[in-house]
């Protein structure tokens, strides 16, 4: 009895033997150049986008109390703001190469180290969130393609299509009107929880329960779509049909074999949605007060404190870059078509 070769195994069989170091060392720094290239055109969006914006940082801080011009003048001259654009610049890059986003404004900290205090909520959150979708949208698209047509699959499918046009924030508030009292609104932790480890992480998991909920309703969706359309596309393929024909049973050859061939969009899409998952969390983290990186951005952006706001900028479209960068290599990992080809 022959075995079965899925298209995978049909690109490594057929793939030429003489090695492609060069072609992939190529392609890698391909990538990396072209991820370069776009985070030093982050760099300057950033730095002329947020100068472009109505209002100022010198505005917000003395509104409400009278401030001579000598006083302005002063603090345009400490933050910088006296000097011509393209000077602002330099100095800007020259900080950025060494590593310093500067001062925030407002909070009279380094950029670094406030952002590195609200990186890990963010990651905690963004982690939580993403395994749950990918595991939800993975199984539900798999059942759903497998069973073309049935009643779960309309209902699955509208669903998910529902949940994937609503908009994060709206979403997030109609969850926080209906589930007042039931969890936490706002924050990490409450402040009189016990010091003890168990404690602060039951705390930390029940006022991560909503903005779970939120980021998973939204993100879930595409991770199934996508699997649910990769398999139909699969079902019609010739290696299908020869392992049914072969006695295989049903749900051996969904397991085994259409499956694992239809994971490789899926999983790409999971890295390459990764960065704007982590740059969406804005909305989220702003609804539910949850004190990570998309909360400091929109304080941020509210008073306008430039340095804040570039570093954020630069932290969370750099995500956005990163992931695409590693999904595309990712791909060519594990698809042995994308190496043949």
């Amino acid at each position: 009895m022959s075995d079965i070769l899925t298209p995978t195994e049909e690109a490594l069989a057929e793939a030429p033997s003489p090695t492609r170091g060069g072609g992939a060392l190529r392609y890698v720094l391909t990538k990396i150049g072209g991820g370069l290239l776009s985070f030093a055109l982050v760099i300057v969006l950033g730095f002329l986008l947020f100068r472009a914006l109505p209002g100022d940082v010198i505005t917000t801080m003395t509104r409400g109390r009278p401030a001579t011009p000598e006083q302005i003048a002063l603090l345009e001259r400490q933050f910088g703001l006296d000097l011509p654009l393209w000077q602002q610049f330099l100095n800007y890059l020259g900080d950025l190469l060494r590593g310093d986003l500067g001062d925030s404004y407002v909070y009279r900290v380094p950029v670094l180290q406030k952002i590195e205090e609200r990186l890990w909520p963010t990651v905690l959150l963004v982690g939580v969130s993403t395994l749950i979708s990918v595991a939800l949208g993975l199984w539900i698209g798999t059942r759903s393609g497998w069973r073309r047509g049935s009643r779960f699959d309309r209902i699955s499918t509208g669903v998910a299509l529902a949940l994937w046009s609503t908009p994060t924030f709206w979403l997030g508030m109609l969850l926080l009107a209906a589930t007042t009292g039931l969890f936490p609104t706002a924050g990490i932790v409450y402040s009189d929880t016990p010091p003890d480890f168990l404690s602060q992480a039951l705390d930390v998991a029940h006022h991560l329960v909503l903005p779970t909920i939120t980021m998973v309703a939204v993100t879930y969706a595409q991770y199934q779509l996508v699997m649910r359309s990769s398999l139909i596309e699969e079902m019609g393929a010739d290696y299908l049909t020869t392992a049914r024909a072969k006695g295989l049973r049903d749900d051996v050859v969904r397991r085994k074999h259409a499956v694992p061939n239809a994971l490789l969009p899926t999983v790409t899409l999971v890295f390459l949605h990764l960065g704007f998952v982590i740059a969406g969390a804005i909305s989220v983290e702003t609804v539910f007060s949850w004190p990570g990186l998309g909360r400091l951005t929109y304080d941020a952006l509210r008073v306008g404190d430039l340095p804040l706001l570039q570093g954020t900028f630069i932290v969370l479209a750099g995500a956005v870059i990163f992931m695409n960068v590693l999904a595309d290599l990712l791909y060519r990992v594990l698809d042995p078509r994308v190496r043949a080809a």
